[in-house]
């Protein structure tokens, strides 16, 4: 065999299995792409942290605070008041308020986190609003216009505040979104949660349960 025979047959032998392997990545590569989307939704459903078993209810009011990671006030601390035009065109004063918990939330159309934990306070306001407890959900978004459509969207049922020029959150030193302000029957700062939580948990509804029967 000649010299350019030996080289041919030497180039076919590693160009065609070369080859073969070549379509068998193509063909690999397809059939990825077409199953991407199952196996990312079977990846995400395996991901998925399982439901944190929920603490049984009757907490007291110290277990309830720790359960949900809330700051106490070093020394006993009146809730500054203040008035809010709310979402739905009227006003709240929250000194009017004296005599029922208060749950305080700040919050943004902007701020995923805040979204995150908003179902969750829905739920706390519709277990508890019958016992007298109140909650305010105060939007510091500079365009009220926003607003309402959100609140709509999602379903949201509880009182909503408009603090376009963020008095309100200044007043209380909100740093970050969101940040919640839980205050007792007789107007005094109990808990604060820098950060979402889950609201509709046992813990937080031993919270507004031990707070309404003090």
């Amino acid at each position: 065999m000649s010299r350019m025979s030996r080289t041919l047959a030497l180039t076919l032998t590693i160009a065609i299995p070369l080859a073969v392997l070549a379509a068998v990545l193509y063909t690999l590569r397809v059939s990825s792409v077409a199953e991407a989307p199952a196996i990312r939704a079977r990846t995400l459903e395996l991901a998925a942290p399982a439901a944190a078993p929920r603490t049984p209810r009757g907490l007291s009011l110290d277990d309830a605070i720790k359960e949900l990671e809330l700051i106490r006030p070093p020394r006993p601390k009146f809730a500054n008041d203040f008035t809010i035009a709310t979402a739905a065109g009227a006003s709240f004063r929250l000194s009017a308020h004296r005599g029922r918990p208060v749950f305080m939330n700040f919050w943004a159309t902007w701020c995923p986190p805040c979204l995150e934990e908003m179902p969750a306070m829905e739920r706390l306001w519709r277990g508890q609003k019958d016992a007298g407890f109140v909650m305010l959900a105060v939007t510091v978004d500079a365009n009220p216009k926003l607003v309402t459509p959100f609140i709509e969207r999602h379903g949201f049922t509880f009182t909503v505040g408009l603090d376009t020029k963020m008095e309100v959150a200044n007043a209380y030193g909100v740093r970050a979104l969101p940040s919640s302000f839980v205050i007792d029957r007789d107007g005094r700062l109990t808990a604060v949660a820098v950060g979402p939580r889950a609201w509709d948990n046992a813990a937080a509804q031993s919270l507004i349960e031990r707070l309404a029967a003090q």
